[in-house]
């Protein structure tokens, strides 16, 4: 059969690059980027490139299995499987209640576009309160509590529209998923947006590819985000640099957040985050002194601790410099198929909108409660382990990695072995499936039809990609909602959407879910499908300018506000002015890093990113290297106050000394000394998930991590 060139989208992260993809007698034959696509230009990352090597992978799992007494494992049906799990499931909700299955969707899960609304539904239809995902992981604040202080109703600036963006702790250039800049190109972008004027701040212990294009680049140390942030707003109060007309029309709490940064002089801030105090002023004037921008963060500041105190900060920046669309403005992101598209967008703030605290559900665990819809990943292992009313009796695990990827490593991998009912979605071998005791194969992005709904919230155009499936699914996989809907099924329970329930008698289509879940959004998927299956380049993305919302003028009674004394939050700031703490004995700061050979805990199995990042280097810099006598390229023994890793020390000017950068997500629960070339240190295995948590989210330190090291 000659060779057929089908489009299609990559989602093996967050960006969703338009793709050219050659299939040849039913099977992916190679990917590259679609030039013609007016977004992207042909642009894909080295990840996506990596499509083909997914999809023909040799141990790729094709069929599902099942766990022997003997440990090992056994092919078995996913019908079966499936049946099987229901059932189990079924006995332990009449035996133990509904809160007894818990789910969890990972980085995988999202890139699939049924799946999170599915496994929604799939919890509430069995009463659970525990629904898990990978975002209470590492960005709970940004998503949760900046609510609180007031969301303004037709969005904030565009990249594309500012004169000065601040990245405080993200890096696009190599991470799409970080917000701030378009996902398409974004070195091109970012080039692009200077040329025209755009001056760049950026935030960060190391100079990253962003840093190297700033016009300030603040080398915080890390932890210390706050002190950064309290001392630029210190200089705008002082300097009164602020928006004045906006903050008296629409702005509370100003006075409290005022004398609350009194405390933090340029002096005393710069000291404590480690950057020149003149740095911090000019940063300061430059993002204030701007007619539009942004301050965006990435999961690097939530993950170093002090998240909510951080993104409430970053908050006040934003609202103090009144970096909103106005009336008459088109939204920064249409949002095609979020149902959030179709909420009103006025130039005024929004009535409260609470996230967490009372009404919500609660965990049994460290009195913390859902964010949201989901329950904080950082209580699901005790959830697991803690016997009583309501433990976690079944797990799911869907696209995700919790072994490698959840804080409190030895404590997780315990909670998955000793789980009654483990069941993990998973293409491959990984760390988390060795410890299910059912692995269910699912089809793969390829395989299937989806739409963009994961890069909605970064494309500043109503851009709408519908794929359909690319090549026949292999061997006894399936797609992870069909999955769902059958567990469903054998359970006896219903599953109902926004748009409304499911016929439990014969699985839907993919169409008719998307729809369900995409209810009140600008577009319903099954048009966008039949938009594209009408073009001349059929299955092309398509923008609908015509659906593009602009801001409208504020309600005439409106009286809503941005409060900053929501939740005391300047009294959590003076509290942190006056505590430094230090860790003794601890001398470095391990923080994590992206990479752009891996995503999240995506990548180890294939050997073209696996030949560029074989394992998991210690970046340090040259002159700490030569203070502790480790020479570039020696296997180092990395200590914090509860465990040690291993690494590969690697030189590296760009780190600030006292650091060491680590990617997170590497290796397993058994990765040492003698395999730390092929496996990679594991840092979450640093870190408990009970000590220095954020009371409001309960996400553990993750970055920022005391350390020391020693020659292994």
């Amino acid at each position: 059969m000659a060779v057929q060139t089908k489009r299609s989208f990559c989602r093996f992260c967050h960006a969703s690059c338009a793709m050219l993809v050659d299939v040849e007698d039913d099977k992916v034959v190679a990917v590259r980027g679609d030039k013609e696509d007016h977004l992207f230009n042909g642009y894909t990352c080295i990840k996506g490139r990596q499509l083909t090597d997914m999809h023909n992978l040799p141990d790729r799992m094709i069929t599902s299995k099942i766990r022997q007494k003997d440990s090992s494992f056994k092919d078995i049906s996913t019908a079966e499987a499936l049946a099987l799990a229901g059932a189990r499931m079924k006995k332990m909700v009449e035996d133990h209640g509904p809160h007894s299955v818990a789910v969890y969707c990972g980085t995988n899960a999202f890139q699939n576009s049924a799946v999170l609304g599915t496994s929604y539904a799939f919890a509430q239809g069995i009463g659970s309160r525990n629904w898990y995902t990978s975002v209470t992981v590492d960005q709970p604040a940004k998503v949760f509590t900046t609510a609180r202080y007031g969301m303004w109703m037709g969005g904030g600036n565009t990249f594309t529209d500012s004169d000065v963006a601040m990245f405080f702790g993200n890096n696009p250039i190599v991470s799409h998923y970080s917000g701030g800049m378009p996902t398409s190109s974004p070195s091109r972008g970012l080039r692009d947006a200077q040329d025209r004027g755009l001056k760049l701040i950026v935030v960060d212990p190391r100079v990253s590819d962003m840093a190297r294009r700033a016009d300030v680049h603040l080398p915080v140390k890390p932890g210390e985000d706050p002190a950064l942030l309290a001392g630029m707003l210190n200089v705008i109060f002082e300097e009164k640099l602020f928006d004045q007309n906006f903050v008296a029309a629409h702005v509370d709490g100003v006075e409290e957040l005022e004398a609350a940064v009194k405390l933090m002089t340029p002096d005393v801030a710069a000291r404590r985050a480690g950057v020149e105090k003149d740095e911090l002023i000019k940063a300061a004037r430059m993002f204030a002194g701007a007619n539009k921008g942004r301050v965006v963060t990435g999961t690097g500041p939530e993950m170093a601790g002090n998240g909510t105190l951080t993104e409430y900060l970053v908050a006040s920046l934003n609202i103090l410099c009144a970096r909103f669309n106005q009336e008459g403005e088109k939204v920064s992101a249409p949002m095609v198929f979020n149902p959030l598209s179709g909420m009103p967008k006025k130039a005024q703030v929004a009535p409260p909108t609470p996230m967490f605290g009372e009404g919500f559900p609660k965990s049994r665990i460290r009195g913390l409660g859902h964010l949201g819809k989901e329950m904080p990943c950082n209580v699901l292992a005790d959830e697991i382990l803690t016997p009583g009313e309501g433990q976690i009796k079944a797990f799911i695990s869907i696209g995700g990695n919790p072994e490698i990827a959840f804080p409190d490593q030895q404590k997780v991998r315990r909670a998955l072995d000793e789980c009654e009912l483990f069941i993990q979605i998973d293409p491959w071998m990984s760390a988390s499936a060795k410890r299910a005791d059912i692995i269910l194969a699912p089809s793969m992005c390829l395989e299937r039809e989806d739409i963009n709904n994961v890069s909605d919230a970064f494309t500043e155009e109503a851009y709408a990609h519908y794929t359909e499936a690319m090549v026949p699914a292999p061997g006894d996989t399936m797609d992870e909602y069909e999955m769902l809907w059958w567990l469903a099924k054998h359970m006896g329970i219903e599953m109902h959407y926004p748009g409304g329930s499911v016929s439990m008698d014969e699985c839907p289509d993919k169409a008719t879910v998307l729809d369900l879940i995409c209810e009140g959004s600008l577009l319903k998927p099954s048009k966008a499908k039949a938009d594209a299956a009408a073009l001349e380049r059929k299955g092309a993305a398509i923008t609908y300018d015509e659906l593009h919302p602009v801001v409208g003028p504020a309600d005439p009674d409106s009286e809503n506000r941005f409060n900053l004394n929501a939740g005391a939050m300047p009294s959590e700031l003076i509290d942190y002015a006056n505590n430094d703490p230090a860790k003794d004995g601890f001398n470095f700061r391990l923080i994590s890093r992206r990479s752009k050979h891996r995503y999240n805990s995506n990548g180890h199995p294939f050997p073209k990113l696996v030949e560029k990042m074989p394992t998991n280097p210690a970046f340090i810099n040259p002159d700490d290297m030569a203070k502790e006598g480790i020479s570039d390229g020696a296997i180092i023994e990395i200590t914090s106050p509860t465990a040690s890793i291993f690494g590969l020390a690697k030189a590296d000017h760009k780190v600030r000394p006292g650091v060491i950068s680590m990617s997170h997500a590497f290796g397993d629960s058994e990765a040492g000394k003698d395999d730390v070339m092929t496996k990679g240190g594991s840092t979450n295995r640093l870190i408990v998930d009970d000590d220095h948590i954020d009371p409001i989210t309960g996400q553990a330190i993750q970055s920022a991590i005391p350390v020391r090291v020693s020659a292994a």
